[in-house]
């Protein structure tokens, strides 16, 4: 998987809390893909009355966002989303990540936030194998340990899987236990591990500073169809969750490598 650097300099945040908070929230939905790469941005007075701020704090958040080159403002033709720069990147994989994450689902409560059904983002359509017009279950949850939150779990799930399932078993059963009893057989998964920031929504359940540092992590998950049954994103609190990995030297001569050091057990209960 892919592990990439985010730019967290200063000199990329604008001056003022409100601004700050301006730029965090159009910065993740621009890295998410709600606004896709090519969209006009809505104008400066909208935007200023979606986010209950002033234009000129507006104005704040937008001039950070040009610097860091993720719009481009033309007069006469709005502001224009345009594609995150690519940061360099180093390959890892976590093999023991996934029944880790399910032993976690069990040992941990979850709190439900928001559940929805509608068209899902770009990205998360595209990597789900999706139509346009296809629609998917998007739920929004908390995850916390002794009562302390820790990771906010975004999910889209495909309207034909997730009518298996109510609102209310959604906030008390794994999501993985919920698709393998509505008959998913879940194949494989690909994951991806990076870092971000906290927008304002995710600052204020997680209980850290708006900006604060966030260890992300995006999983698709298919059936043995190929087909795509669930894409999640989720962020975790760094102070609360880490991830390890052991490592065992193999081979001999110039072949001799490191490889990880896959726990029996914990495989067979993700299987």
């Amino acid at each position: 998987m892919a592990l990439a650097s985010v730019n967290t300099k200063a000199k990329g945040l604008p001056e003022g809390g409100k601004a700050r908070r301006v730029y965090l929230h159009l910065h993740e939905e621009i890295l998410r893909g709600v606004h896709a790469v090519g969209a006009v941005l809505p104008g400066e007075q909208k935007l200023a009355v979606t986010l209950d701020v002033s234009r000129v704090t507006i104005r704040r958040a937008l001039d950070a966002l040009e610097e860091e080159g993720l719009i481009e403002r033309r007069a006469g033709s709005g502001t224009t989303v345009c594609a995150p720069k690519a940061y360099p990147s180093m390959a890892a994989d976590f093999n023991t990540l996934m029944p880790q994450l399910v032993e976690m689902g069990q040992n941990t409560t979850a709190r439900l936030l928001s559940f929805s059904y509608g068209a899902a983002p770009g990205a998360v359509a595209a990597a789900l194998g999706l139509s346009e017009q296809a629609r998917v279950q998007a739920a929004v949850r908390l995850r916390l340990v002794e009562g302390e939150p820790f990771s906010h779990l975004t999910t889209w799930v495909p309207e034909e899987i997730a009518q298996n399932y109510t609102e209310a078993e959604l906030a008390t059963t794994p999501l993985f236990r919920l698709l393998e009893r509505s008959g998913v057989k879940v194949d494989a998964a690909h994951q991806t591990v990076s870092a971000t920031l906290a927008s304002p929504d995710v600052a204020e359940v997680l209980g850290v500073s708006i900006g604060a540092p966030l260890l992300s992590l995006d999983r698709v998950v298919k059936d043995a169809e190929g087909q795509g049954v669930e894409y999640l994103s989720a962020l975790y609190r760094p102070d609360m969750f880490k991830l390890e990995m052991a490592l065992t030297r193999v081979g001999a001569g110039k072949t001799r490598h490191w490889e990880p050091v896959i726990n029996p057990a914990r495989k067979e209960a993700a299987e």
